[in-house]
């Protein structure tokens, strides 16, 4: 199929299936994130990323001019944890796929499991989000997450980086540790399937399961573990450092309290929610909304994923944030922490995160400051192509609007 249209193409006069045109936003001001504000700038961009940003640019010839007065360009918000495109609707079975049976599935990949006809996603790249990591949920073993731009046909072409960490729900810690042994046990069988690999020994087989451990175990990928108090924090990391595992901690409420640790082993957090109540009565009503300033406060790396990963909220991320910014961070603080600060956990921040030179032209148009709620998102690019900003809400709300 893909030689038949390129001999169509050609037949046409035509290099490429897209035009691959270069753009200049021009009279914004922009804000890399990685600096300061940049008044009445202009950037250029094409597909292969940023060519060029300032106050002072050259404008290519062929560059298609976009005027942006008075109007605000961003790097595209990503969110280091959710299940967008794999729950629609959470009350309705059927259009759940963000979990397999059993308790263990290093060997599940979630975005081979995302629907990229979701009518959620529309609803989030409206809003400035445009990368997302999508990971599984599970008992104990969750799977393999990727991060997708939230634009693209298939699953396939919105991968951005595939399999970036392996999630796993941390066993609470109690009397009884059987969850935390069988983890333990599910561990060291995998090493050692993977020591017998490199060294083939007779009656070795061949299991999937214990297969997709290897980049974990290799220190190729990140484990993202799910825990919030304390004492699940704490084993956490010492599992970490027994396997020698690249850890990252989802949730973390109380992780401010383990800062020593976490600072020790440079251990980043990322929060699940701001909006969320207190852990227990005895706690503060805002622990939820001050969890980022204690934990920047602590010199714990962090940041912001956005309502505990429910695809249906996702769109309020930048809220999240803004709440944050009201109980302590600064705002752009706070801007980090949806932009610069997740893409450096998830290890993509040579390429996403901010807006530089050479990097991905994944970015948003604005009419405002993208943390206050009144703020409408005018137009977007991904990877450098301007997408549809039109979703679900938008035409219920024309069709409504509209009724006699």
């Amino acid at each position: 199929m893909i030689r038949l249209l390129s001999f169509f193409c050609l037949a046409l006069g035509l290099s490429h299936f897209a035009s691959g045109e270069t753009t200049a936003l021009v009279g914004a001001t922009v804000h890399p994130v990685s600096g300061p504000d940049i008044a009445n700038a202009t950037i250029v961009f094409d597909e292969s990323g940023i060519i060029a940003i300032g106050s002072k640019v050259t404008i290519p010839d062929d560059a298609k001019r976009v005027s942006l007065e008075s109007l605000h360009v961003y790097p595209g918000l990503i969110s280091a944890y959710s299940q967008l495109g794999l729950v629609e609707i959470e009350a309705v079975r059927a259009t759940v796929d963000s979990r397999e049976t059993g308790e263990f599935n290093p060997n599940a990949i979630a975005h081979k499991a995302v629907n990229p006809d979701s009518e959620l996603i529309p609803v989030v790249r409206s809003n400035g989000l445009l990368l997302s990591l999508i990971a599984p949920e599970s008992k104990r073993i969750g799977g393999q997450s990727s991060l997708l731009k939230l634009s693209g046909w298939t699953a396939e072409q919105m991968v951005h980086t595939p399999n970036i960490a392996m999630h796993v729900r941390w066993p609470k810690v109690q009397d009884d540790d059987a969850e935390l042994r069988e983890l333990s046990e599910f561990f060291e069988t995998a090493t050692a399937y993977h020591q017998a690999r490199t060294a083939p020994k007779a009656g070795t087989k061949f299991d999937i399961r214990l297969e997709a451990m290897g980049p974990l175990l290799a220190g190729k990928q990140l484990l993202i573990a799910e825990a919030n108090q304390v004492a699940e924090i704490n084993s956490a990391v010492a599992f970490a450092q027994q396997h020698k595992l690249r850890l990252v901690i989802y949730s973390g409420y109380e992780a401010p309290e383990c800062a020593k640790l976490l600072k020790q082993f440079d251990i980043p957090v990322i929060v699940s929610a701001v909006y969320r109540l207190p852990g227990s009565p005895d706690d503060p009503y805002d622990d939820g909304y001050t969890l980022p300033a204690r934990l920047q406060q602590a010199g714990i790396k962090y940041c912001i994923a956005g309502d505990g990963g429910t695809p249906s909220n996702l769109r309020n991320l930048p809220y999240h944030a803004a709440t944050a910014a009201a109980y302590g961070i600064s705002p752009d603080e706070a801007l980090k922490g949806i932009t610069l600060y997740p893409a450096q956990i998830l290890g993509v921040a040579d390429r996403l995160g901010s807006l530089d030179v050479g990097k991905d032209a994944t970015l948003f148009v604005a009419d405002g400051d993208i943390l206050e709620i009144p703020t409408q998102v005018t137009s977007a690019y991904v990877n450098g192509k301007a997408v549809d900003l039109d979703d679900r809400h938008k035409q219920l709300y024309r069709k409504f609007r509209n009724r006699e």
